[in-house]
């Protein structure tokens, strides 16, 4: 197994930031080829998920319906007042697998990875693991 580490900011509260061109830098700095990449978001009010690239508003979209289906609220008891965001990664999880196949990532025409933000703006990591 190989590793790699990423580092981002993010500048909103909820925001869902498309991160497939890192991680296909370090896939390609790395020299992986064939195999899996584990992608991994070590934190508790973030996520990570796999959807369409192609249109921004997709992402948009998922913002503003993360944040309808859960909104912040007083009615909370963690006392940090971020439960919403807590709850919302996990409903995203915190990884994802995607195929390599000739030091490529092999998504879908469309597909793309977001790091998903729920407690921004912050400093995030993304750990990456390959097994070839």
């Amino acid at each position: 197994m190989k590793t790699a580490e990423m580092g981002l900011v993010t500048d909103r509260r909820t925001q869902f930031v498309s991160i497939t061109a890192k991680i296909s830098e370090v896939v390609s700095n790395n020299g992986w080829q064939d195999g899996i990449i584990t992608i991994f978001v070590p934190h508790t009010t973030a996520g990570v998920t796999i959807n369409e690239n192609a249109d921004p508003d997709v992402a948009r979209d998922m913002e503003w319906f993360s944040d309808e289906l859960v909104p912040r609220s007083k009615h909370f008891r963690h006392s940090e007042g971020n439960s919403d965001a807590h709850i919302k990664s996990s409903f995203y999880g915190s990884s994802v697998q995607v195929i390599l196949r000739n030091g490529k990532l092999w998504l879908g025409t469309w597909q793309g990875i977001y790091l998903c933000e729920f407690d921004g703006p912050r400093e995030r990591k993304v750990f990456l693991s390959f097994i070839g």
